[in-house]
Formats: C-alpha cells, structure tokens, sequence
C-alpha cells in the first residue's frame, strides 16, 4: 500500500490556498497547511479534517519573520518531512502609488513574503525531495512578473524573481528528478486586492468591476492539472488569464521635456 502524498501549501489561508486544499484533497494525502493567524489556520484545517478527511499539520509562521519561520520548519516532525508537493503560495501586493510615491515599508514587506520567504522555505524543503529521489515544487507567481504596469513597482519586481527563480531551480535541479513549476495567474477575485488596498473593499471591488476574473478554483485547477502529470513530464511554466485581460500597447508620452 502506498504512503498518502504530503503536500505543503503556504498561504494556506488564503483565496488561492484554501482552494489548493480543497482541491487537492481529492487525492490519498496528508497537509502541512502554513498560516499566520492561528485561528484562520484552524478553521481551515478542521474542514479538510472533517469534510474530506485528510490529516493536516499546522505550521504557524509570519513569513516575514526568518527567524520565526525557519524555528517553525526545523520543528517538523521528521515523520512529515516526506513533502511530495511544495505549494509556494504566499504572497501579497501592497499599494498601487507610482514608485516615486510608494512606501518603502510596502516594498520591504513585498521582497520579505514574495521572494525571502519563499526561498528560505524551498532551501529547507529541496534537500528532503533530492534525498528521496521524487517531488514537486510549484511557485505561484503572475502575469505581473511578465508584464509590468503602472504602480506595480515592487509587486512586478517580485514575482519576476519568482519566474526567474523557477528557471534557475529547474537547471540546478537536473538529473535529480525533481520537477519544478511556474505558475503565473493574471486577475483573480480572491482577498488579494482588499489586501492591496488594506482593506478598502470599495477600491478593491473596482478592480474586478464589469468583467469575469479568474477564481482560486479555477487557479487551483490549473495546479492540480501540473501536478497529475506523468512522472516524466515537467510543465516549466503556465500563464493564464481570463478572457476579459489581455495585453495593451506600449504607452507614448509626446511633447514631454
């Protein structure tokens, strides 16, 4: 009989987390789900418990604490360190000034979530995969990475990092049979926005307004779609928007100094 899968999502909590649990609980496994509030984390993990049944570790970490982070992985039980799929969740924008108007403290915290946690948290997870000869890591990224815009700034500079990262894991990883995933949503209704705009959920509202954006369900899909490939087939990068975005021309400002 085989072992159940252990899948490791950070973020968990979040629009695009809870829908990677509720999703890939469709599978024989067992979850380390990663949250910041304990008391969200809980709830969450009670339902995969109870409506689907599968095992949850809770791993209680703020990401842009490295200390506190790396004390919460080395804490994982050795038993629960057979981590079949990595879910690198996490992740936020804040703010939409020019950059010449942002708040430094925005960016510092975008850099902390996007990029240093989720290289602290993939450092500590690739050495237990190469041992074992077997694993995925799939890095939720964006269309922001591929296309910056206005006010994107940091946001943009992030998730290209991520991109780029991804790649890079990719080459180092050769031989080992690990696979490696980019994945890089456009516009998707979750918190992400209430988050951008802290809290103001009129603003937030507006972002989506008049069109169908993407939903966690349907990222999650895509997620499950990478990861229930053959063994032997690695999907380097997926980009996907809904419908209604697509990509602008090239602005032009004329009769500037």
């Amino acid at each position: 009989m085989n072992a159940p899968l252990t899948i490791f999502i950070t973020g968990a909590t979040g629009g695009f987390g809870q829908a990677f649990a509720q999703r890939f609980a469709a599978l024989d496994c067992r979850f380390i789900l990663h949250g910041r509030d304990a008391a969200r984390l809980e709830t969450l993990a009670a339902d995969i418990e109870t409506t689907y049944g599968r095992p949850v570790y809770r791993l209680i970490a703020d990401l842009r604490d490295p200390a506190a982070l790396q004390a919460a992985l080395d804490a994982l039980p050795d038993d629960w360190r057979t981590i079949d799929l990595l879910l690198n969740n996490a992740g936020l924008a804040l703010g939409l000034e020019g950059a010449q108007k942002a708040d430094l403290e925005d960016w510092t915290t975008m850099i902390a979530v996007n990029n240093t946690a989720l290289v602290t948290i993939s450092h500590f997870v690739l050495p237990l995969m190469v041992a074992r000869g077997r694993g995925h890591i799939i890095n939720i990224a964006s269309t922001a990475g591929n296309y910056p815009y206005p006010g994107g700034n940091v946001y943009c500079a992030s998730k290209a990092f991520v991109k780029q990262f991804s790649l890079a894991l990719r080459a180092d990883l050769h031989g080992t049979n690990i696979r490696v995933t980019n994945l890089e949503p456009g516009m998707a209704e979750t918190n992400f926005s209430v988050l951008r705009f802290k809290g103001d959920t009129d603003k937030a509202a507006n972002v989506y307004k008049g069109m169908t954006p993407l939903s966690g369900k349907d990222v999650a899909e895509a997620a499950f779609w990478v990861f229930s490939q053959p063994a032997h087939v690695n999907i380097n990068r997926m980009e996907i928007m809904p419908v209604a975005q697509s990509f602008g021309p090239l602005p032009v400002a004329r009769d500037t100094p």
